[in-house]
């Protein structure tokens, strides 16, 4: 398995917003500060995770002209506050990365410019609810889902879970791990799943998954590699992708070890948009917002960033096709919710895990 596995796709620090506010701190280094030096210099500001194989970047150089300039910040909710905060002086000319769970705070700050490229097949059913003004592009998608070890319940003898409710039942104590909704985007993405399985009456659900001795840990990094049965820890169940399964194959690679829970699994969708600014190189960010939907780069997102591409019409790699078994139906939380609630849902989760 590959050392970065999913890493593009989990969001490892998601920072406060609150904090980050009230710290007012940038979060971009001087050295990749935005700089532009003419207009075929287009910066790209994304993730830490961010991962085109080098030679599509040089053709998008060499069939464009302009000098692509890549700035990395941490993750998701860092990417976010930072385009909040500087958006009077934006830090780049086009930003990749912005997910669901934080979006429509950067639309409602006015952060974008409104662009709307000719969409491939299938990827209209990500677009963002409500932005009417094509503020993001969606580019790419995945899922977040429960994980079990397969193997290690095979073992053992005992059955594997298959719905959210059978991970507070006493056959399941001290064996699940979580990324901390604080701190993960992925455990943000897990914590919106149970709000929209189980209503006001997640609280209660959370609570019982702490009785039964679940395990909450910083980020998805720290559970999946450090806790999770199959990396070698102790706890063989664990939040992560329907994608992983595609990774955890036997070394004859006909079979998986592991399988995703697609019982109340959440929908992760990642945007581009234009970045809002005089200084902005509008022609150069649309160039780039098209080429992250070309079919050339839409192929290349599943082994790059493990995640899957928004264009339906890409032929997934054959791991993939035949082991990233994906959900029927998602649970869902309206972007405009989330904005509205997500501080007081962390503070509420907070106290529960933390009792």
């Amino acid at each position: 398995m590959r050392t970065r596995m999913l890493t593009g796709r989990l969001s490892l620090v998601a920072l406060s917003t609150t904090v980050l506010l009230a710290s007012g701190c940038s979060l971009v280094s001087s050295e990749s500060d935005h700089e532009k030096a003419d207009d075929k210099t287009v910066t790209l500001v994304t993730h830490e995770s961010f991962a085109i194989p080098d030679e599509l970047v040089k053709a998008f150089e060499k069939d464009t002209g302009y000098d692509l300039r890549i700035s990395k910040l941490e993750d998701a909710g860092a990417l976010t506050n930072e385009l909040v905060l500087t958006k009077d002086e934006p830090v780049g000319d086009v930003v990749f990365g912005v997910d669901n769970t934080f979006a429509t705070r950067a639309v409602d700050e006015g952060v974008f410019a409104s662009y709307a490229p000719t969409l491939p097949e299938g990827a209209a059913a990500h677009e963002l609810d409500g932005d009417d003004d094509h503020a993001l592009t969606p580019i790419d998608t995945g899922n977040v889902c429960v994980n079990v070890d397969d193997a290690w319940f095979r073992a053992k003898g005992i059955p594997a879970p298959t719905t959210l409710d059978d991970l507070t039942k006493p056959a399941y104590k001290d064996l699940f791990v979580i990324p901390g909704a604080s701190t993960s985007s992925p455990g943000l993405a897990f914590l919106l799943a149970t709000i929209a399985r189980y209503g006001d009456g997640w609280p209660s659900y959370w609570t019982e998954l702490v009785d039964n001795g679940a395990k909450v840990v910083k980020g998805w990094s720290d559970a999946y590699f450090t806790d999770f049965t199959f990396s070698g820890g102790d706890r063989p169940i664990v939040v992560s992708y329907d994608s992983s399964p595609a990774f955890t194959l036997t070394k004859a690679g006909d079979r998986t070890t592991t399988s995703a829970l697609l019982d109340g699994c959440f929908e992760q969708v990642e945007y581009a948009g234009v970045l809002h600014g005089d200084t902005t190189n509008t022609a150069g960010a649309h160039a780039v917002i098209d080429w992250l939907l070309s079919p050339e780069v839409q192929a290349a997102l599943p082994e790059s960033m493990y995640v899957f591409p928004v264009d339906a019409s890409v032929e997934l790699p054959a791991d993939w096709a035949k082991f990233a078994k994906r959900p029927a139906t998602t649970e869902q939380v309206a972007p405009a919710e989330i904005t509205e609630k997500r501080k007081a849902w962390l503070e509420q989760w907070t106290e529960i895990v933390s009792r």
